[in-house]
């Protein structure tokens, strides 16, 4: 079963359950997922991949949201994009810890040479690659720049 037809699948039984909070993420997922089938020169389906980015993304964005929402002190807003944030993180593959995202890019440092600041991006576009989906970018950056630094 792909993405789209979980989704589809899960905003049924939200529906029946009458998750009101819940059909908002997933319909948002789903439309999503709509719009990108159908930019301009797409394929019919989407791969892993493609999903990964478009879940990620989606994430980021409520993540974003909500902390915008909370400098301006509107919790309640604040509270319904974390609450989208959860919901469509589900989709996800379980997120490392900063502990496992620091040894796979260790493995990536010493794989590659790097040395200094200015290898970053060499290393950066590996560990991107492998850890989509997995972790957030900024973290991948972070931990990027603290190992190059030493």
């Amino acid at each position: 079963m792909n993405l789209q037809q979980k989704v589809e699948q899960d905003i049924k039984n939200a529906m029946l359950e009458k998750r009101k909070e819940d059909l908002l993420a997933l319909r948002a997922i789903k439309s999503a997922i709509l719009l990108a089938k159908t930019e301009k020169g797409k394929v019919e389906e989407l791969d892993s991949d493609q999903e990964l980015k478009i879940l990620t993304k989606m994430v980021k964005q409520r993540k974003d949201s909500a902390d915008i929402f909370n400098k301006e002190k509107r919790t309640d807003l604040a509270e319904k994009e974390e609450y989208e944030a959860a919901i469509i993180s589900q989709y996800l593959p379980k997120q490392l810890s900063i502990e496992e995202v620091t040894e796979v890019i260790k493995g990536i440092v010493q794989s590659t040479g790097a040395s200094s600041m200015k290898d970053m991006g060499k290393v950066m576009g590996i560990a991107s690659q492998q850890l989509a989906g997995k972790t957030e970018g900024k973290i991948i950056a972070d931990v990027v720049k603290a190992l190059l630094n030493q």
